[in-house]
């Protein structure tokens, strides 16, 4: 899913927890995720609402100051169906430090194995 620069850091840090597409039909499925920058979108749920549902609280709570704002970006294409979709940002998993290694299982010490020779 992409959106807007400005909303980015909202959904990042977890301020921003849905958004309205207006969709000729859905683009995205429940439980599936989406890769946005160095995370991970995971839609919670996806529901067809019509445009009188669209509040400015919702408008609000999607991260755009009112209805029009959000109509601005969310109306750009020639779809006529509106989803409300909740979902969270999964943050990029972090890197496990190299695991030491065992002398017991290295090729140094395995029987039969020769060990690595600098040229």
């Amino acid at each position: 899913m992409v959106f807007a620069k400005r909303l980015r850091e909202g959904v990042i840090n977890g301020q921003i927890t849905c958004t309205i597409r207006i969709w000729t039909s859905p683009h995205v499925t429940a439980g599936a995720r989406y890769r946005m920058g160095q995370g991970e979108i995971e839609i919670e749920s996806i529901t067809p609402i019509g445009f009188s549902d669209i509040t400015p609280e919702l408008a609000r709570e999607s991260g755009f100051l009112g209805v029009i704002d959000l109509l601005k970006v969310a109306k750009h294409g020639k779809g006529g169906n509106v989803y409300l979709i909740r979902f969270h940002y999964i943050p990029p998993r972090t890197r496990h430090p190299a695991k030491p290694t065992n002398p017991k299982t290295s090729p140094k010490s395995r029987p039969g194995t020769k060990p690595a020779t600098n040229l």
